[in-house]
């Protein structure tokens, strides 16, 4: 469970996240909202990539902002990229393993569980292939092998979809909800597709300018009218 209290991030006069608070609890987690709302800011957040003037986020219990960006990802926050991390001209194995290694995965069990992740998300080409040779779908199967390798805690997946014809995407979306019982992750899930949240996704948060307007189970929050007249750009702005 995640749980987020007051959390305030500003750049200047812009607060992309305005005492945001909110539980997430184990499962799989959606968070949505129109571009601009702060979504990635949260992402950057518990990454530790950008720091709040003011909040708190316990992670399982543990107090996330208190630890270095290096410490985090020890314990166990993975995440994938709207742009790509995987090195093209690595192996889709080098990789992988390249995440394990950083993660502090134990040399002795690293092929096993490097190629365990490659099984996993369903990546069915030689692991020894180059990612600048692979196409868009297996691309983005590499960047959540890296993120599922390991004994992952929690699991950040920012657009894994983008770009993907319907039928990929729901592949992966079926592929996605396992991440939870399969390896023991929380998962939260940003992406603009309401079909694929829907379909995956307990619960879902909606961010609107940095600030929380909906939250709860994900069916009851695609039909909150606050959080339709935000993504319909009907919002009074006040």
């Amino acid at each position: 469970m995640i749980e987020v209290s007051d959390l305030t991030v500003r750049f200047g006069g812009v607060t992309p996240l305005d005492r945001m608070t909110l539980t997430l609890p184990m499962g799989m987690c959606g968070l949505i909202g129109p571009n601009g709302a702060g979504k990635t800011t949260f992402f950057n957040v518990l990454s530790g990539f950008v720091s709040p003037v003011g909040g708190t986020v316990r992670a399982f219990g543990r107090d996330l902002l208190s630890m270095g960006s290096y410490q985090r990802a020890r314990w166990g926050l993975r995440r994938t990229f709207q742009t790509e991390q995987a090195i093209e001209a690595l192996s889709v194995y080098d990789n992988v393993a390249m995440v394990h290694e950083h993660t502090g995965g134990r040399r002795a069990g690293r092929r096993r569980e490097v190629l365990d992740a490659i099984a996993f998300v369903g990546l069915e080409v030689d692991p020894g292939a180059k990612v600048e040779t692979l196409g868009v779908r297996e691309r983005r199967l590499v960047e959540i092998a890296r993120a599922v390798v390991g004994a992952p805690r929690a699991v950040l997946l920012d657009e894994p979809a983008a770009g993907l014809p319907e039928e990929e995407t729901q592949q992966l979306g079926r592929m996605v909800q396992r991440i939870p019982e399969q390896r023991g992750a929380l998962v939260i899930l940003v992406d603009h597709d309401m079909s694929l949240v829907s379909a995956c996704c307990e619960v879902t948060a909606v961010l609107d300018f940095g600030k929380l307007i909906a939250a709860g189970p994900t069916a009851e929050v695609l039909r909150n009218e606050h959080v339709i007249r935000a993504y319909l750009g009907t919002e009074e702005q006040v």
